[in-house]
């Protein structure tokens, strides 16, 4: 039964979980957080992660009661997401993967979310619109692969949301 630290810091959250076969076993979670009415920029929010992702780390071993020995892989968002949170992440990934002599694993942030959804829900072959602030992709899951039937990573449907809300000074 494989037992994966994961991290994840595409964009203004940043989190550490432990999972074991599936069940998740800790998911430890910071959010960097502006005043209503402003975006977070890339690089206070890579500068909030590099400051509380390794408590966050610490945290999540601890919950899950594992060590690092116990560990039979790490894996990081690769993205897509915002540069400097997703640097941050990775750099860390890459460290402790090393130190701890285990396997590194980059996950695509989008396939991330369909396969939790695919992990609790009925969907065994899903067809997902997939949105979020910085992109907006139809991907569809058919004979254990994922397809990008179409996507935009210009303006995507969530960013326009983003703005929006901005400009009302609606908060997070």
């Amino acid at each position: 039964m494989p037992t994966v630290l994961g991290l994840e810091g595409s964009a203004n959250k940043v989190g550490a979980g432990v999972v074991r076969d599936g069940a998740v076993l800790s998911n430890r979670r910071a959010t960097y957080v502006t005043p209503p009415g402003h975006g977070f920029a890339p690089g206070p929010t890579g500068r909030h992660h590099r400051a509380v992702v390794l408590g966050l780390v610490r945290d999540a071993l601890s919950e899950a009661g594992v060590e690092p020995r116990d560990l039979d892989g790490v894996a990081f968002t690769k993205g897509p997401g915002m540069g400097s949170p997703l640097a941050v992440v990775a750099a860390v990934a890459r460290t402790l993967a090393q130190l701890w002599g285990r396997p590194l694993l980059a996950v695509n942030h989008c396939l991330g979310h369909i396969e939790m959804g695919r992990a609790v829900g009925s969907a065994p072959d899903p067809l997902v619109l997939y949105v979020s602030g910085g992109n907006t992709q139809v991907i569809a899951y058919a004979r254990r692969r994922y397809r990008i039937l179409g996507e935009t990573l210009d303006v995507a449907v969530g960013n326009c949301i983003d703005r929006l809300a901005r400009l009302l000074q609606v908060g997070h």
